[in-house]
């Protein structure tokens, strides 16, 4: 459409202001009340075509419009990238932008340039939610949450609430992959073996595992530098995982679990809020297929379901599970007795001695009790169970205690015979008069020691007499031959008589 006459005399008037009377752009905006930037665009229009004020002069309102105002040549519709593919590719590990618009180019050469294909990237990604637009890369991240809801069990017998089943999830970053189990509570015991049945589920290990700040995962929560649980830990070390708790109060950092959380509550606890479960075995086989059925739900937004983005990405990222599945373990600090013993659950386990008084650590699992100081492994047992029983490694013992504890009252007396029969009997009895052979040991040992100061003749003599005296004990004997007594005759007193007398009452009389 033609523009107004009005217009075309301003269009002139401006021409001829600045092409002919070589006024200043700004002045001529000023004069005739224009924008300055309209100016500006109507002289390097003329330049652009060569027009000057005479040529301007000799031209009649619509040749001048149409030398002025010529159509721009539309540009030609480029071909749209695919951002569906764009994304799935990024999150896998070494792929960038660049690459990908490189790749866009070779197959488009007259395609955009890289700013415009970001800054269309980046306007495509507005339309996704918030955990879609996260870029997370494939097999890096597991994400752990507990929703708020939780499921009922009933007693099969009273038909009452036996307790509150906690569901468990956990959402993989790239493909956003769901899994769900159904717990006894959150305890230690419970969340460990859940993650060991997650990575059973996923066939595979993510490289980092993302929890909230829950007791059971983080023993001492911190903005920067939380402590994960000593038991989290290790199973995390086991799998080949790392712990990055979430930071407190930071709902994005687990932005996805927080949308896998919102998903159970909306298809799985809604879905099953007017049924009634007797066992977690039977909850846990319903929510199987329910998650099945979310994982293969088709994206609203994207290509795709969780399930293919978890063949695609996650799947082939994971690392290998390890050969043995993690072993529930307890770790504790224990103080070392005065009798290199530690305690456990009302059991002694046997440390090295040079232990004693010191502050351990202790893991106990189901079948091994294992203690550690300094971060090196000083003892190992079979877990006991019997309470007020001692378990003791004789490596662990001193010397002196370790040679005690290897005789026993067969071997005492086979090297006291060899002595001579007094000797042995002599042995036999001391040992019998106490109230466990065992007892007798330390005196049994001293009276063979006397063999190397008096000989094996004269011990074997003092044995003899101190027998006849049963007097069983080391003090006897060691008198016996320091007083040179064994070399002298056993004199034996004869019998003595019996006396009768009419003053003797006689047993009867006690009758």
């Amino acid at each position: 459409m033609p523009r107004p006459h009005t217009i075309m005399r301003q269009i002139r008037n401006v021409l001829r202001l600045v092409l002919r009377d070589n006024v200043s752009r700004r002045t001529a905006a000023l004069s005739l009340s224009v924008p300055r930037s309209s100016v500006n665009d109507l002289v390097t229009r003329a330049l652009a075509a060569e027009i000057t004020w005479e040529v301007a002069n000799g031209l009649d309102d619509t040749e001048l419009e149409a030398r002025l105002f010529r159509p721009v040549a539309k540009e030609p519709i480029r071909p749209q990238p695919d951002f569906n593919y764009v994304k799935r590719e990024l999150a896998k590990k070494g792929v960038t932008l660049n690459l990908l618009w490189l790749e866009y180019l070779e197959q488009h050469p007259g395609g955009y340039a890289y700013s415009q294909f970001c800054a269309l990237y980046r306007a495509w990604r507005k339309h996704l939610s918030v955990t879609m637009r996260q870029d997370h890369k494939a097999g890096e991240k597991l994400f752990v949450d507990f929703p708020g809801l939780t499921i009922p069990i009933y007693d099969p017998a009273t038909l009452q609430v036996a307790f509150e089943a906690e569901l468990f999830v956990t959402v993989l970053g790239a493909s956003s992959y769901l899994y769900v189990e159904a717990l006894r509570s959150q305890e230690l015991l419970h969340w460990v073996n859940a993650h060991c049945h997650a990575f059973s589920f996923y066939d595979g290990c993510p490289e980092v595992l993302v929890p909230d700040n829950l007791r059971s995962a983080v023993s001492k929560s911190h903005r920067y530098e939380p402590d994960p649980n000593a038991t989290y830990q290790e199973m995390a070390e086991h799998y080949g995982c790392v712990v990055i708790p979430a930071r407190p109060y930071k709902p994005r950092d687990k932005a996805k679990v927080e949308s896998g959380v919102q998903l159970v509550e909306r298809w799985i606890i809604a879905v099953l809020r007017h049924r009634r479960f007797t066992s977690l075995a039977e909850l846990n086989e319903v929510i199987a297929g329910l998650v099945t059925r979310v994982n293969d739900k088709p994206f609203k937004k994207m290509e795709g379901s969780r399930r293919s983005l978890f063949l695609e990405l996650d799947r082939p990222a994971l690392r290998p599970l390890p050969d043995e599945p993690y072993e529930f373990a307890t770790w504790k600090m224990a103080r070392i007795n005065i009798d290199y013993h530690l305690e456990f659950e009302r059991h002694y386990y046997s440390v090295p001695y040079q232990l004693a008084g010191q502050v351990v650590e202790v893991r106990a699992s189901a079948s091994t009790i294992e203690v550690f100081t300094n971060n090196r492994r000083v003892a190992s047992h079979p877990r006991s169970y019997l309470k007020s029983r001692h378990t003791t490694d004789p490596n662990h013992m001193p010397a002196s205690h370790r040679r005690h504890l290897e005789w026993t009252p067969e071997r005492m007396l086979t090297w006291a015979a060899k002595n001579g029969p007094a000797t042995g009997s002599f042995i036999e009895a001391l040992m019998a008069s106490r109230p466990h052979p065992e007892q007798g040991y330390r005196s049994a040992l001293g009276v063979l020691r006397l063999e190397k100061k008096y000989g094996a003749t004269r011990l074997e003599d003092a044995c003899a007499r101190a027998l006849a005296l049963r007097a069983l004990s080391y003090k006897s004997v060691a008198s016996i031959l320091q007083h040179g007594l064994d070399q002298q005759p056993l004199r034996r007193e004869p019998p003595r008589a019996r006396v009768t007398h009419h003053n003797l009452r006689g047993p009867n009389y006690y009758q």
